[in-house]
């Protein structure tokens, strides 16, 4: 019981001292909210990419920006989807053509002018396993859509890997701890789910008749 109470505390404490270190990226995260809600505003698709830990969450993440931000069934929410989401095509995509091409592959499919790319990783794109060097077709799928003129945001931590130098905002989670990453990962979208959605309740509050799809 020692033991676990020792653990315990020293990933909170841990916790605690990672939250005050992210304050100083308030600029970065401020400019993601500002993206996102200008994407509500003007109803660009946002993409979004992950793998392991990071496809639940930009799973989570997508839920979130197509429908929390919008408490009224009539207003419409993000035209937000996750990439990993449909297995038959990603299990396809992965047999025939290969990992690596994922991402870009189904960007290809999907892509509009002026779309959103958030990329989702624990290292970024940095560092190699069993398989390979990590992410990339996660940063393959974000130099995309850079080159279609899209807007890409990311989501990093440990030292923020290649990621964090590809992308046009990018909050790097200040830790060399994958759990840590990957909770603070999911606190960021929360974090930016709801400042947007008070965004998008002010917006309609000084907008007498908002725009509605056709």
């Amino acid at each position: 019981m020692i033991k676990h109470q020792k653990y315990i505390h020293c990933f909170l404490d841990e916790s605690r001292e990672i939250a005050q270190k992210l304050k100083a990226q308030d600029k970065q995260i401020s400019k993601i909210v500002d993206i996102l809600f200008d994407a509500w505003k003007n109803k660009k698709w946002v993409f979004l990419m992950g793998n392991g830990g990071s496809a639940s969450t930009a799973t989570h993440f997508a839920s979130d920006l197509a429908k929390t931000i919008n408490d009224d069934p009539e207003k419409h929410g993000i035209k937000a989807m996750a990439l990993v989401d449909n297995v038959p095509l990603v299990s396809a995509i992965t047999n025939d053509w290969g990992w690596e091409n994922l991402y870009v592959t189904k960007l290809r499919n999907y892509w509009m002018p002026k779309s959103v790319a958030i990329g989702i990783s624990v290292h970024g794109g940095s560092g190699k396993d069993k398989s390979g060097a990590w992410s990339q077709n996660l940063l393959k799928g974000l130099q995309f859509a850079k080159d279609q003129g899209g807007i890409t945001i990311g989501f990093s931590g440990f030292d923020g890997g290649p990621m964090k130098g590809l992308v046009h905002a990018c909050v790097v989670v200040p830790a060399q701890s994958t759990p840590q990453v990957e909770s603070f990962h999911i606190l960021l979208h929360h974090l930016i789910t709801f400042r947007v959605k008070e965004k998008v309740i002010e917006f309609y509050k000084n907008t007498r008749k908002p725009k509605k799809y056709k």
